[in-house]
């Protein structure tokens, strides 16, 4: 259980860091054939706004596989002079903490995606329901708090060990 668990989530976080790198690359081409289309005084309406949410679901899909792969920064300057078993304890009190923060905001983005929606709130230009990206993001860090469950789960076997 607890492998495929692991499984699980780290394909569906390498899936949704593909889909945040489509999201850059989309954000590229709008931005390039905006400004093209700028010089020829023919600008894409609504690139900002796509651009925009691209931007915020690009970050957000990073999220959950740049944790996975340790790629966030930290300073570890005094961590690292501890013994491996405080290191670990410490790692799980990070973690618990971080999981608790993101399951929070996970939560609170939800409630606040079912508000936009009730309240019918689109975007500026091109009425594009707000809703709808809270609502991905809400999923998305839903993900991210998976991994770093797989994050606590990992720091308990290894302080068992």
């Amino acid at each position: 259980m607890k492998k495929s668990f692991t499984k699980s989530v780290e394909w569906l976080s390498d899936k949704l860091n593909i889909i945040g790198a489509v999201c850059l690359v989309g954000m590229m081409l709008l931005t390039c054939a905006d400004v093209v289309g700028r010089f020829f005084r023919h600008p894409i309406f609504g690139s900002v706004e796509l651009v925009g949410f691209m931007a915020t679901l690009a970050v957000a899909l990073a999220l959950p596989y740049t944790h996975q792969v340790k790629g966030h920064i930290g300073v570890e300057l005094f961590v690292r002079t501890l013994p491996e078993k405080v290191r670990t304890i410490i790692a799980l009190i990070i973690s618990i903490l971080s999981f608790l923060l993101v399951s929070n905001i996970t939560w609170r983005m939800l409630l606040y995606a079912q508000t936009m929606q009730r309240s019918g709130e689109v975007s500026m230009n091109l009425e594009l329901p707000t809703h709808a990206v809270i609502y991905l993001l809400s999923f998305y860090f839903l993900i991210f708090a998976l991994v770093i469950c797989m994050d606590i789960m990992y720091n308990f076997k290894k302080l068992k060990n």
